[in-house]
């Protein structure tokens, strides 16, 4: 008997500085999605509607009617094992946070991701985010936290000259000349960032 929905995504797969996120969303099967309107995938939503949504979703964990998490990796780790690898330990820091009972939990992970062997009711959804509300939440919790990450960053003197709050680290043209011009800081993707340092 599944009694949970869970979803997983990533945010920041391919940006050129930050972390890499996994949000993991936790909610009843038969949970009221009426009470977290316009979910859906989070690159397809506006900002302010993301922040909206995680805020509702908040609010939701304070009252112990759904639970997530999330988990960031960081650029050093990315450049030194690898993007693929940073986003199974960014799920799987996720994952401990939460208080899961494998047998009676359906997991829902988007695209190439994949749950511990533990979760015998698992299926990996190709463009999940956009076709299961479960997985849409939690990539809309992975891009906000990365996001607010990356405007703390921002204000930070040592990443003034990047603009991080903008672009949140995806390499945008302005970036591009950000790190032609600086050099790399230290939360930038060395291992992204090979064919744009001078």
């Amino acid at each position: 008997m599944k009694k949970y929905l869970i979803g997983v995504d990533e945010a920041g797969r391919g940006p050129l500085a930050g972390p890499v996120a996994v949000g993991v969303a936790k909610v009843p099967v038969d949970f009221d999605w009426s009470q977290i309107p316009g979910v859906n995938d989070s690159k397809k939503l506006k900002p302010e509607t993301r922040e909206e949504i995680f805020k509702l979703a908040t609010k939701l964990k304070k009252q112990g009617l759904i639970d997530y998490s999330v988990g960031m990796v960081a650029a050093k780790v990315i450049d030194k094992i690898g993007i693929v690898p940073s986003i199974k330990k960014a799920q799987e820091r996720s994952f401990e946070k939460l208080v899961l009972e494998p047998k009676v939990c359906l997991v829902k992970l988007d695209g190439g991701l994949k749950a511990s062997p533990e979760f015998v009711h698992q299926e990996t959804i190709i463009k999940g985010d956009s076709k299961e509300k479960v997985i849409g939440l939690a990539s809309i919790l992975a891009k906000v936290t990365r996001d607010r990450y990356m405007v703390r960053q921002a204000i930070k003197k040592n990443f003034l000259s990047y603009d991080f709050a903008k672009h949140k680290g995806y390499g945008t043209k302005a970036h591009r000349e950000a790190i032609a011009k600086y050099g790399l800081s230290s939360i930038h993707r060395v291992s992204f960032c090979k064919n744009l340092q001078k």
